[in-house]
């Protein structure tokens, strides 16, 4: 593959580069941008929003008749590294999860009536969504399989039962996209659905504490007790919901990885600027030998996510599923995350670990990238069958 970027997605990268610098980076300094929860404050965020619209810089990844700016998965990884330097860059230009990943799974899945109604609305920022399959025990986690919330059909609804919970931005949102079992089929055992924030039948039980900042919406338990979804906001065919699963967590696993080697790009310019500056024994930190090996050796772990990252989006855009090389950059890059922002906090000492600087948010973060969208436990066992099957042809070249 080539890695040179297209004239059109260089002159991208540098306008995201500068947007975030000029309008994102100055609001992180300030507490009062912050909610609660740690994350920047909504009012905050629709003005920054406005800007990046006018700017004809929002939703790299949807259609350019949708409203987005169609980039491609590889445009969206050279973009997306380039946002997420700031944790709300994504934020800014409407390519944060979940409505990130939820977006590029209903423009797949649905009709043009659908997209009108579900879709267009979370692409132009007006209603926030939420992704809802994970389980408490003994229900689905990384094994979808074992679901046990129930849609029976009823005529022409669907009654839906169940208990869900680590739902990401479901405080809030309006558009949900569910995914419940609808027969003991081994494969064809799920459906999945869509419904609206208003219908009744469901609550959010509790917002979930994390050890982290949260997305807005949080991480929510939610009960389901006789909601009625009609069988017009089925997504695909009863028995698909496997596959829309698939759609959905694929392309959002490489996403994450493309804003998470932004995240560790600053975190290793917080620590660069910081020891090029200290002295330490009649020399700069920078010229110590120690502190240069722990720089090298995190810069070259993100430029190995980013050639691990850019490799699966290009063959996502030539029409690959790209699982097996999907699943290396989520466990490289997660791993690369933590060790990215846990080297710069050494290196920066008491400052790194204290709140003058975003690090220590960072590392509370990145603590979840090992987890979420697939644990790396099971992204290896998901290599390691690969491999079983293909042999030495697992590290084949080309297609």
């Amino acid at each position: 593959m080539d890695f040179s970027l297209s004239p059109e997605i260089d002159d991208y990268r540098t306008r995201i580069r500068a947007f975030v610098a000029d309008n994102v980076m100055p609001l992180e300094g300030d507490p009062a941008n912050f909610d609660e929860h740690e994350m920047i404050r909504e009012d905050v965020l629709d003005g920054m929003r406005a800007k990046a619209r006018q700017a004809g810089l929002w939703a790299f990844q949807m259609p350019k008749s949708l409203g987005g700016q169609e980039v491609g998965r590889a445009g969206m990884a050279a973009c997306y590294e380039e946002m997420a330097r700031s944790p709300f860059g994504p934020l800014a230009f409407n390519c944060a999860a979940p409505d990130d990943g939820n977006m590029m799974a209903l423009d797949r899945t649905l009709d043009e009536v659908g997209k009108e109604r579900w879709l267009k609305p979370i692409v132009e920022g007006r209603v926030r969504s939420a992704f809802a399959m994970t389980e408490p025990m003994p229900g689905s986690g990384s094994d979808p399989s074992s679901m046990l919330t129930t849609a029976e059909k009823k005529g022409g609804k669907w009654v839906v039962n169940g208990h869900k919970w680590f739902i990401t931005g479901a405080e809030g949102a309006q558009h949900f996209i569910l995914v419940a079992k609808t027969s003991d089929h081994a494969r064809k055992g799920l459906t999945a659905f869509l419904f609206h924030a208003d219908q009744p039948g469901w609550r959010i039980e509790r917002r979930i504490p994390i050890m982290g900042p949260q997305e807005h919406g949080g991480h929510c338990e939610m009960v389901f007790e006789g909601l009625e979804i009609p069988d017009e906001n089925r997504i695909l065919e009863v028995g698909d919901g496997l596959k829309v699963t698939q759609i959905r967590l694929g392309v959002a696993r490489l996403t994450h990885c493309m804003r998470w080697l932004g995240l560790s790009k600053r975190a290793l310019e917080i620590a660069s600027q910081y020891v090029a500056e200290r002295e330490s024994f009649g020399m700069k930190l920078a010229e110590h030998e120690g502190v240069q090996w722990m720089l090298g050796g995190a810069a070259a772990d993100i430029q190995a996510g980013r050639l691990l990252t850019m490799h699966a989006a290009w063959k996502l855009d030539q029409g690959d599923f790209a699982r097996k090389e999907v699943s290396m950059a989520k466990i490289h890059v997660a791993d690369t995350l933590h060790k990215a922002v846990d080297t710069a906090i050494q290196l920066t000492g008491a400052l790194g670990y204290s709140k003058d600087t975003l690090l220590e948010w960072m590392y509370r973060y990145a603590r979840q990238a090992r987890l979420v969208d697939g644990a790396s436990e099971v992204h290896k066992m998901v290599l390691a069958r690969y491999f079983m099957n293909e042999g030495i042809d697992f590290w084949a070249w080309g297609n």
